[in-house]
């Protein structure tokens, strides 16, 4: 599923992201990334997405090998497969909650007859199917984070990456969203979300891995 061998990534300005990262994260897992702000954990998340490259190492994620340059087809079609959730939402705010998921799917050519009920699906799975007209804006901090979720489920990815969705919403929302990302997780889709919350992370009975200074301090495999 996802494999780092010995992965470093270095900014241009020399500072080391990543350092020597051996990880292997199997299919339907639920892996926490903990660690202090610096600490590599949306670099970390990057790499599996290929938003950025590794320097040195090898990095597979789904069968695509990552440390060698793909072709920008390769890339669109293993994002495809990824579902990504910022802690910002990213959601369009002249869009409602039905444009923002239709956007999401018409960019990755899906076929428009197959949309409505592919939309509805994950909004429904977040339990919002009724705020389907609302705009961001009408929404709670924790409805936004829900729907930036269905919004990375619509693809029906295989893998979901999480950079810190609970940062911005309060406990209540928090738990919401980290129980929602468990029943996806029980679906069959693995999760790796990055937390500052290691409270969360510790009493959750799922693999937490930390990091600190760009290096792998534990990993509760």
């Amino acid at each position: 599923m996802i494999i780092f061998e010995h992965v470093s990534k270095v900014f241009k300005n020399s500072w080391t992201a990543l350092y020597d990262i051996n990880l292997r994260i199997n299919d339907n897992e639920f892996v926490f990334l903990v660690g202090p702000t610096g600490a590599g954990k949306s670099t970390l998340l990057k790499l599996i997405y290929y938003a950025e490259t590794v320097n040195s190492g090898k990095l597979s994620v789904l069968d695509y090998l990552l440390h060698n340059p793909i072709t920008d087809n390769k890339v669109a079609e293993l994002r495809r497969k990824i579902g990504i959730v910022f802690q910002d939402f990213k959601l369009l705010n002249e869009r409602t909650v039905y444009e923002n998921l239709e956007f999401a799917l018409k960019v990755t050519g899906t076929k428009s007859a197959i949309i409505p009920d592919m939309i509805m699906s994950a909004i429904n799975k977040v339990g919002l199917g009724n705020r389907k007209d609302f705009y961001p804006y009408q929404l709670s901090g924790g409805e936004q984070q829900k729907i930036a979720i269905a919004r990375a489920l619509v693809k029906e990815p295989k893998i979901l990456l999480a950079d810190e969705p609970t940062g911005n919403i309060d406990y209540k929302g928090s738990a919401d969203i980290f129980n929602l990302l468990k029943t996806i997780n029980y679906a069959g889709t693995t999760v790796v979300m990055a937390t500052h919350d290691n409270i969360l992370a510790g009493t959750s009975n799922k693999r937490v891995i930390q990091l600190e200074n760009g290096k792998i301090l534990s990993d509760g495999t």
